[in-house]
């Protein structure tokens, strides 16, 4: 037999009633309560076997077990048994592709025929997904952890060149100790955006908490794992370089971060919402009035409290904080590539070349790269630096790591006339002017460069004093070359005294030449 139930409070007051010797029909008027439902609370009382002082001295908690058990109790239904052992796999198959609450009770009862109907099915499978859903609360404390997500839903500006409208990822970092965030929409979610992103964040906060913790992203997480996941190597370099720890959810489990989930939702409402109406023409724009926005909702009072996420974080976090390093994060990448036989290596993102000593054909080597510059490294021990060059298909190269055939090409494809007028200079006037000459004696200057250059190779050979007297001796034809130059010094004539040297002059006129009239 059931009775409605009562409080404890009103089955102190029937036995102190009964001690007095009241009736049943005078307690169920000053209880307000059923004559039905007192005569049952009255048998209950006599089937105990206690007397009334010793029922009354009784603790609620023993009293509550002699008045509210019953030996009617009603045995277990075998079927919500079965469904209960069941309902575990029920919740995990609602989370795959397709699968139904309708599906998986024609399943049930395909196996078991006498199970419960549709209607109750749902809701028993309902009211344990409510209890398997129970959430924990935590204590944060300080400074010891910044949570990191992307939101769901990305913002987005109007390229003012273009008119396209460019949608970008958000980025949403918070404090759970204070609330304090930092909220940044970025061009992309790559790791080179993604970082640097981190960096401005831990410069707004002003300092760098003990801990970072993110979801298995891929650009953080290399290879998730419950208990030791394997952190990329971007984020290793960023760890060390802000002197912070890492650490990541399990694979599936948004509430290991809730705070930063929470910020999420907050970030709708309290940027999203402000901002649905304004229209903005580039990112930097778009960042800006997601901090305006930002600024605002740090400044707003907690519901029913009397501070702000401004007021905890700068008066209880923000002095916790690690300083901040004195440079800001260079993203740094490493590749592994081969020497080729052209003694370069190539960096596939920009499909450029650069140099190493010959010596290395064939070798592995690693590339270390950021924005500005390129390391190249063979073993522990740098080879090789080249500042970075964006040309598709370029080449950087050195001259000391060229063999000496290949610098020797190298130094032709440098020529210029002004290159051999600058040699020519150094070795004297009369130098400088046969070369002039003979530079512009071509049409096309460039055909004088294998003359000029053998030139210079016979004042390598006979040395700069007599090239220059050659020169001297020279300047005075009508026409020079370097043949000139070359009998000059072959014969020795430069090292005639200068009453023996024979003037160049024109042919005197004879009656043996025709003039131009004889042409006419």
């Amino acid at each position: 037999m059931s009775y409605p139930p009562i409080t404890m409070l009103q089955i102190r007051r029937i036995l102190q009633l009964l001690e007095q010797g009241q009736s049943k029909r005078k307690i169920s008027r000053v209880l307000h309560a059923s004559r039905h439902t007192i005569d049952g609370y009255v048998l209950k009382i006599e089937e105990s076997g206690l007397s009334l002082p010793l029922l009354t001295k009784l603790s609620d908690a023993d009293l509550g077990t002699l008045i509210y058990s019953s030996n009617n109790d009603p045995q277990p239904d075998q079927r919500y048994e079965d469904l209960k052992a069941r309902l575990d796999n029920f919740l995990k198959d609602l989370s795959r592709t397709g699968v139904t609450k309708l599906r998986l009770w024609e399943e049930y009862r395909g196996e078991v025929p006498e199970g419960y109907g549709y209607s109750q099915f749902c809701e028993h499978l309902a009211a344990y997904n409510q209890r398997s859903a129970a959430t924990m609360h935590f204590e944060h404390k300080p400074g010891e952890r910044v949570q990191i997500d992307f939101a769901g839903k990305p913002l987005s500006y109007i390229d003012s060149s273009s008119g396209e409208i460019i949608t970008c990822p958000v980025l949403v970092c918070v404090l759970p100790f204070s609330g304090y965030s930092y909220v940044e929409a970025l061009k992309s979610a790559c790791q080179e955006q993604l970082f640097p992103a981190l960096g401005r964040c831990m410069s707004y906060l002003g300092g760098v908490p003990q801990n970072v913790l993110s979801d298995n992203m891929k650009q953080y997480v290399h290879k998730s794992n419950r208990y030791e996941p394997l952190f990329s190597e971007v984020c290793e370099q960023w760890s060390l370089h802000y002197n912070t720890t890492l650490s990541a959810t399990r694979v599936g489990k948004p509430k290991d971060k809730p705070s930063v989930e929470n910020t999420v939702h907050l970030t709708y409402m309290r940027v999203y919402a402000p901002l649905r109406n304004e229209t903005f023409y580039s990112l930097q724009e778009l960042n800006q009035g997601i901090l305006s926005a930002l600024i605002k909702h740090h400044r707003t009072l907690f519901q029913k409290r009397s501070y702000s996420r401004l007021d905890r974080f700068t008066q209880e976090e923000q002095p916790l904080l690690k300083p901040l390093p004195d440079e800001p994060f260079v993203l740094k990448h490493r590749v592994m590539a081969k020497v080729q036989k052209n003694y370069h290596v190539i960096l596939g993102e920009d499909w450029h070349q650069y140099s190493v000593p010959y010596q290395l054909i064939g070798k592995q080597v690693k590339i270390i790269y950021d924005s500005d510059e390129v390391e190249i490294y063979l073993g522990m021990q740098r080879i090789a630096a080249h500042k970075r060059d964006y040309r598709k298909h370029g080449y950087t190269t050195l001259a000391e790591h060229m063999p000496e055939k290949h610098k020797k090409y190298h130094e032709t494809k440098g020529w210029d006339a002004d290159y051999f007028l600058r040699k020519a200079k150094e070795l004297g006037e009369c130098s400088f002017e046969i070369m002039t000459r003979i530079l512009e004696a071509r049409t096309f200057t460039e055909q004088a460069y294998n003359a000029c250059l053998g030139l210079l190779r016979l004042a390598d050979r006979y040395g700069n004093d007599r090239f220059e007297n050659a020169c001297k001796r020279a300047i005075l034809a009508p026409r020079v070359n370097y043949r000139l130059i070359d009998n000059i010094l072959t014969n020795n004539l430069d090292q005639q005294a200068e009453d023996q040297i024979t003037l160049f002059t024109v042919i005197p006129d004879h009656e043996n030449l025709r003039g131009p009239q004889a042409y006419l």
